[in-house]
């Protein structure tokens, strides 16, 4: 993921003191436990399951789901499902907030996140992408080929890819427009006529008093810093994931007609929490 949406200035930075360090390491060294430990957990797992499994992943997805549920728990932010998540093969797409993101989505259904290339060196999160599942691209239309056929053998695999078409995250607070060079690949012969996609909504509501934008991360934004802010709130807000009816692709004449129809859908789901972008 990147931060790189300007739209409007950032809230003032946080300095945690007094209570908030308690809050910050009580909830953190716990957090770093589950996903560090889920982690290694997960990667001694793949060593059995790879060679008998190959692309398919029927045990490993249960770790990264588990841990993500749990997420919430240490955090103390209250979770919410509204529908149901997709039967068919096929894509999800979704608004972009920032790296609760990650949680957010895996928590309710397993997917497997499509992300640039350059995010498998990052840091930490690199290593976790990869361990994860995550579908690497390059935006190098030579290789284009290489990539439908890609998404076409873990889509075949029963995996769900999850897109952000907005390219970036916001303040959580709206839907940037989508981009619809990331639905063309659905339409190729290979993917259009047994590809589904599901538009899916994530809705961060403030802690009480808060900025509304408590949870966004974008701009220039460093991750630390946001990362310390959560975790030092004395209460929290909520999160709510709404699924909205799945469609396939067939149906729609162009990438352009489901891209808008999918960002529409995306939008409404915001509901009363959506501002205009400017």
């Amino acid at each position: 993921m990147t931060a790189s949406w300007y739209g409007e200035p950032e809230p003032h930075g946080f300095h945690p003191k007094g209570m908030d360090w308690i809050r910050i390491v009580a909830r953190g060294l716990p957090l770093a436990v589950l996903v560090f430990g889920g982690l290694i957990v997960l990667l001694l797992l793949r060593l059995i399951e790879r060679p008998i499994f190959g692309i398919k992943r029927p045990l490993t997805p249960h770790i990264t789901q588990f841990v993500c549920r749990m997420a919430f728990v240490i955090l103390g932010i209250p979770f919410k499902a509204i529908g149901m998540p997709m039967r068919e093969k096929g894509a999800v797409v979704a608004n972009h907030a920032g790296w609760l993101d990650i949680f957010t989505l895996n928590a309710k259904k397993r997917v497997y996140f499509v992300s640039k290339s350059e995010v498998a060196n990052w840091p930490g999160i690199g290593w976790l992408a990869r361990a994860t599942g995550t579908v690497f691209i390059n935006r190098d239309r030579r290789e284009a080929k290489g990539q439908v056929e890609l998404f076409r053998d873990r889509l075949s695999a029963g995996h769900k890819l999850l897109f952000f078409p907005e390219g970036t995250s916001s303040d959580s607070r709206r839907v940037l427009p989508f981009k619809s060079t990331l639905f063309a690949a659905f339409f190729t012969p290979q993917l259009r006529e047994f590809m589904w996609v599901q538009p899916v909504t994530v809705r961060y509501i403030a802690p009480q008093g808060a900025d509304p934008r408590f949870y966004g991360w974008w701009g220039d934004m460093d991750f630390a810093p946001h990362l310390v802010q959560t975790l030092a709130a004395r209460r929290q807000g909520r999160v709510e994931l709404v699924y909205h009816v799945p469609i396939k692709v067939s149906e729609f004449e162009s990438r352009k007609d489901l891209a808008a129809y999918c960002e529409t859908a995306v939008r409404d789901g915001l509901g009363d929490l959506n501002v205009e972008t400017p």
